[in-house]
């Protein structure tokens, strides 16, 4: 099968290449999926540039996310579901075959039947992304009548919290930086879309809500001041990104503030929390909550230049088609 590999971490251009290799085989309690969207998030690439380092098995292939039909199974795994439509994730987790691939192989538990309404791009888009948006809404209980903030609205994650967090009953304020990225905030359905780098930022979101219950942070020493200026004895604060430097966190304002502070990191967390992730995200898909971001298509011989794509940004979802 045709696969994109890197056998040592570097740049995209450097290190990952498509290559012929053999295809897997499903083991006992493992499926065989025939690839037909393959989503990139930053965990791909960071994984890949050696900022996150994981060991090499030879030969990685890449990507976490993807979504296509399952084509073989192995020992113990029901074959009524040969022929399935699945969304695949963590595929590259502590395994050697990422989603960047015509086949990946996984858990049959990692492969999720994908409803007929939702497409293979939405399929791969979500793991990472819904699954990190999901632990962030909903570790410290559900958010049905309560108000939820939503840092970088139009990113992956910040979309998928705002549709799963009005699916759930919530209403949603997110915070962008632009107008392109506004509409596609409000597209997810944010009931309020305020620019953070608007002087009177604070006020658009306190008018909007005094005290938020749940505030989903992709940039915590950035947005700290805000976060603090609307949370409260109930405020959690979720935080699911190490990008740039390390915050110094006021401990008074916090204190005062009485806010809570969570760091998440989805690899760690606990197998029942997944499962649910996977449950309440196939649920919100089948009554059709949950949309697709822009895509940006790229062939499986340019799986370097679509992980350079998400290095610089691009809004929207960098999807390899195999």
């Amino acid at each position: 099968m045709k696969a994109a590999v890197y056998r040592m971490t570097g740049s995209a251009r450097d290190v990952l290449t498509v290559e012929n290799v053999d295809r897997p085989e499903p083991g006992p309690g493992e499926v065989l999926v025939r690839v037909h969207a393959s989503g990139v998030n930053p965990t791909d690439f960071k994984t890949r540039a050696g900022a996150t380092p994981r060991p090499i098995d030879e030969f990685q292939v890449p990507n976490q996310d993807g979504a296509g039909v399952i084509e073989a199974v192995g020992e113990g795994v029901d074959p009524a579901r040969a022929g399935q439509r699945v969304w695949v994730w963590f595929a590259a987790f502590n395994r050697r075959w990422g989603t960047a691939a015509e086949y990946t192989v996984v858990p049959s538990r990692q492969a999720v039947e994908l409803p007929g309404n939702a497409s293979f791009e939405l399929g791969a888009s979500l793991g990472v992304p819904a699954m990190t948006a999901h632990r962030a809404l909903f570790a410290d209980g559900p958010v049905e009548g309560k108000t939820v903030l939503v840092a970088g609205g139009a990113g992956a994650v910040g979309h998928f919290a705002i549709e799963l967090a009005r699916h759930a009953g919530a209403r949603v304020v997110t915070t962008v930086s632009g107008e392109e990225k506004a509409d596609l905030a409000r597209q997810a359905g944010a009931d309020l879309v305020v620019n953070y780098k608007d002087k009177d930022a604070i006020d658009q979101v306190r008018a909007f809500a005094p005290q938020a219950d749940r505030i989903v942070e992709v940039a915590l020493g950035a947005n700290l001041e805000l976060d603090l200026a609307v949370s409260g004895p109930r405020t959690s604060v979720v935080t699911y990104a190490a990008d740039g430097t390390d915050p110094v966190i006021p401990v008074r304002a916090c204190m005062g503030a009485n806010v809570n502070l969570r760091f998440m990191l989805l690899y760690g967390v606990p197998d029942e929390n997944l499962d649910q992730a996977v449950t309440d995200i196939t649920g919100a898909l089948r009554s059709s909550a949950l949309t697709e971001l822009p895509a940006h298509r790229f062939s499986l011989d340019d799986a370097a230049a679509a992980h350079e794509a998400v290095e610089n940004g691009a809004v929207g979802k960098v999807v390899i088609t195999p």
